[in-house]
């Protein structure tokens, strides 16, 4: 695929740029060094290779949730400097 000036024109209205003359040039340069080396990928021969979705395999890091603390809303609420049936009481935010 060839990169045109209205292919760099088009990606810098998407991302919001102002690029000048020879920072455009270079754009196009580095867009088409990054579709050669992706068509060079497409050279591999990936037959009999499994699909992933991540490149290590992936597993629940996360532990059990676990009360240690137990209930301690009257505590909680001794510090509270208003309190209205068992819970913490705000002034309002809006109408």
């Amino acid at each position: 695929m060839q990169i045109t000036d209205e292919t760099i024109k088009y990606v810098g209205i998407l991302a919001k740029l102002e690029l000048s003359d020879e920072e455009k040039e270079q754009a196009k340069k580095d867009m088409s060094n990054m579709l050669q080396y992706v068509g060079k990928l497409n050279e591999l021969d990936t037959e009999g290779v499994e699909p992933m979705s991540h490149t290590f395999s992936v597993h629940n890091v996360f532990r059990e949730d676990v009360v240690t603390n137990g209930d301690e809303r009257d505590n909680m609420l001794k510090n509270a400097p208003e309190q209205k049936e068992g819970a913490y009481k705000v002034p309002k935010t809006f109408e």
